[in-house]
């Protein structure tokens, strides 16, 4: 079997999806005249932060993630986004398919703090491929592995992260809390008769000195 290529040649909002999902387009290339039975496909998606420049405001909020930029140069490591699992069909010379990766907004996971940081630009990502390729052969088909250097390169727009968020949490987010604290905010809402959660840690912060 000649050597397998893989390539992203863009990336978009799924706007019908049950959860906020982005949906990769990939391009494989396997050049054996035979062509390709399935693949068997795995990809791994990194995040790469430091092949990005940072303005002041995001530097501030990766502190949490990243500390102090002073050390960034030990810090700024890669971030995992996703490990995924996909069947790709039966082809000859390329093809292309959607690759739909699932995200959470979650701001405990590091890739979600990640992404809510970024005002602008693109985040750059790493795609490493394994699996097993079922190609056809004169007598049935022969079975062999994806190389453990096949990978591609893409930068995802954060525009494509704000609008996917934006379709599914509206001017919103989720910020995940223990039930002792979350029942201490109740009481806090209740006690001051507020209208929101909003409201509550609005005012919260207001009396917290700065």
């Amino acid at each position: 079997m000649d050597e397998i290529g893989f390539t992203c040649v863009g990336v978009r909002a799924e706007a019908y999806a049950a959860f906020p999902t982005l949906v990769f387009r990939l391009r494989i290339a396997e050049p054996s005249p035979e062509g390709v039975h399935a693949i068997g496909l795995r990809c791994q998606i990194r995040i790469e932060p430091h092949l990005r420049r940072y303005d002041p405001g995001e530097v501030e909020l990766l502190g949490d993630l990243f500390g102090d930029p002073s050390r960034w140069g030990d810090t700024l490591k890669p971030l995992q986004f996703a490990n995924l699992s996909i069947m790709v069909p039966a082809f000859t010379g390329t093809t292309e398919i959607d690759v739909p990766v699932p995200c959470s907004y979650d701001l405990e996971v590091a890739a979600g703090k990640y992404f809510a940081a970024l005002d602008d630009g693109e985040i750059p990502l790493l795609m490493l491929f394994s699996g097993t390729v079922f190609a056809r052969a004169e007598r049935g088909f022969s079975i062999a592995q994806v190389p453990w250097h096949c990978e591609t390169r893409h930068r995802l727009p954060v525009s494509v992260w704000r609008e996917l968020m934006n379709r599914y949490f509206p001017d919103s987010g989720w910020l995940r809390l223990r039930r002792d604290t979350l029942r201490e905010l109740h009481r806090f809402k209740y006690e001051r008769a507020l209208a929101t959660w909003d409201e509550a840690l609005e005012l919260l912060l207001k009396e917290t000195p700065g």
